[in-house]
């Protein structure tokens, strides 16, 4: 039965609902919406509750389209071409098939139809039957929720469902790395009398005192860096397929990652001294090469599990090298947080300290061992003031106690 308001309606029992037109799908068939409760799930008391509700939603369907898709084709034909767009090739790659787990788990579900369970049941599952670590898992679903953002922005859908269920925290995560003594004993185990072992010793050393990216490191070629007076330039990144596959772009992680750093002097003969090597077998391009074609992970991967199996230390990755030269500079030089982000090219001090606090800790004990003697902190030998303020307090002794003195000491 129909009420005075549009839209609104009373069913056989007196119960309020509204019905309204929300446009019409690709075969021109019109699509209708109808509900019987409020944004707080309570049914309706009134025609005109359910009319105001009934405005509500219609203004959220205004620009939203009736297209039926599945989540997967929206995924598939919508989302992640416009994500491939969006971000260098490699983070494409990588995020791709992370990305399509939700494609995986909810199947055919229809994109308007996901609702907030089904979330729900998909982040349970990304903690617990997946199999994955709870920081993949973090990355999973805060890409889901992106990608039905990206849903609502382009007026698929009226609202993100996802977003009534919590995040996934990501686990506090803690980078092995090697301190100076273990890459100590780590070159110690690397022979360079051959051209191949020197490869290795010269990239390890390089990475332990630079400390840059790996991408950012296998991207240098030689007219990055000038021997004369000790720089080297970060302006490349590699992207990586195979061995001629590969190409360099001319943008970092961020504007703070395009820098300029100074070698020292050890590192800048060790460096002089591999040029010269490498031009013996013609090579003149990459800095870390052996058949002037840029190395990938995978080998360097390898190189550290190697290594550190055989000088008896910890297994680190590469950004464990990285974590290595933080440690290094921090807890062995002293070097202070801007030096530090500088050299690391971080976006801002604060990501500094918020990978590198901890290593700052060593700094504590040593400021306050030499504050010891750093001052004269004797006092006067007589009194240069003359009190009159307080009566109670003569000279050298105390003659009395004010009875609010007094009174709160019994008290207490």
């Amino acid at each position: 039965m129909k009420t005075r308001y549009p839209n609104v309606y009373q069913d056989k029992n007196g119960k309020y609902f509204y019905q309204i037109f929300v446009g019409t799908d690709a075969n021109g068939k019109k699509k209708l919406k109808k509900g019987r409760r409020d944004a707080l799930k309570h049914p309706f008391s009134s025609a005109y509750q359910a009319y105001k509700e009934a405005q509500r939603v219609q203004a959220l369907y205004a620009n939203v389209s009736a297209d039926n898709i599945s989540y997967a084709s929206f995924m598939k034909d919508r989302y992640l071409p416009k994500y491939r767009g969006d971000v260098e090739a490699s983070t494409y790659d990588t995020h791709n098939l992370m990305m399509l787990k939700g494609v995986d788990f909810l199947g055919e579900i229809k994109l308007k139809d996901i609702k907030v369970i089904d979330c729900e049941k998909y982040r349970t599952w990304l903690l617990t039957d997946s199999g994955f670590s709870r920081n993949y898992a973090s990355v999973i679903y805060t890409a889901f929720r992106q990608s039905l953002d990206y849903a609502v922005e382009i007026g698929l859908i009226a609202s993100n469902p996802s977003l009534k269920t919590k995040s996934i925290p990501k686990g506090r995560n803690i980078e092995n790395y090697w301190t100076m003594p273990e890459f100590e004993k780590v070159l110690a185990s690397i022979n360079t009398d051959t051209f191949y072992e020197e490869l290795i010793y010269v990239t390890f050393l390089f990475y332990y005192r630079i400390g840059c990216r790996v991408n950012e490191g296998f991207a240098l070629r030689w007219s990055d860096i000038d021997l004369i007076n000790g720089k080297v330039r970060f302006i490349n990144n590699l992207h990586y397929s195979s061995k001629l596959n590969y190409e360099l772009v001319p943008y970092l992680k961020n504007d703070a990652s395009r820098r300029t750093v100074t070698i020292d002097a050890e590192l800048l003969e060790v460096l002089k001294k591999w040029k010269k090597e490498q031009a013996k077998y013609n090579i003149h391009d990459f800095v870390f090469s052996c058949d002037n074609c840029p190395l990938n992970k995978s080998t360097l991967s390898v190189w550290l599990k190697r290594y550190s199996k055989l000088a008896g230390v910890s297994r680190i990755n590469g950004r464990g090298l990285r974590h290595s030269n933080a440690s290094y500079l921090i807890a062995e030089l002293g070097a202070d947080v801007l030096t530090v982000s500088h050299r690391l090219g971080h976006k801002t001090p604060m990501t500094t300290l918020k990978y590198y606090a901890h290593m700052f800790s060593n700094n504590d004990i040593e400021l306050a061992s030499k504050m010891e003697g750093s001052m004269n902190i004797k006092p006067a030998q007589h009194s240069k003031v003359q009190f009159n303020g307080n009566q109670h307090i003569k000279g050298n002794s105390i003659t009395g106690m004010p009875k609010v003195c007094q009174n709160k000491k019994k008290t207490a």
